[in-house]
């Protein structure tokens, strides 16, 4: 029974963004479809490891050769995008917490985005042992530092950690790392692994 469960935040404890989010930035950056996303993500990387999020979406809005025409706005969008959860999985992490274990919490985030997340869901992210955000540590999964980051910030050894993500690639580089690690598939998946 491991003592340590470290999770993912967004696929995992937390959405990730519904089409009406998506539709909503789209319409605020008055473009849309794969060139656009494949944008905003190909160049999160950075924002998740700490850019600000003006330098982010010039980033974005260069490599698509716009100009946006209300950065605030589509800002906003966006952090409202990625902060709704999934009840089941808080319940879970209550329980784990309540039973003892040690729990950590590994997210590729954005730093405007985590005052916001932290306002809205204080109560239940107050009973993870250590909060690390890409953000704060200046380095976002797979970078294996991360991992490692994470588990000093626990007091235990990255073989000492179960890891939970959506992402393969994430996962992938946790078990490089030394953690053993899990692509996410629900609360029964991780009810049968740690229980």
């Amino acid at each position: 029974m491991p003592d340590v469960i470290v999770f993912d935040l967004y696929g995992v404890i937390a959405r990730t963004q519904s089409p009406e989010a998506v539709r909503r930035i789209e319409d605020i950056a008055g473009t849309s479809g794969p060139a656009f996303w494949d944008a905003y993500w190909g160049c999160r990387p950075a924002y998740d490891a700490g850019q600000e999020s003006a330098a982010y979406w010039a980033e974005v809005a260069g490599r698509l050769g716009v100009t946006f025409p209300d950065v605030p706005a589509l800002i906003e969008a966006d952090l409202g995008s990625w902060t709704d959860v999934d009840d089941e999985m808080v319940a879970l992490v209550r329980e784990l917490a309540d039973e003892g274990r040690t729990l950590g919490l590994l997210s590729n985030i954005i730093d405007d985005l985590v005052p916001r997340f932290e306002a809205r869901h204080g109560a239940w992210l107050g009973r993870f042992d250590a909060l690390v955000y890409s953000c704060h540590i200046g380095v976002a999964k797979p970078d294996p530092r991360a991992y490692e980051i994470c588990a000093e910030r626990l007091g235990v050894t990255p073989a000492d950690a179960i890891f939970f993500d959506d992402t393969e690639r994430n996962v992938l580089a946790a078990r490089e790392a030394g953690m053993r690690a899990e692509v996410f598939t629900g609360p029964a998946q991780v009810r049968a692994l740690v229980g």
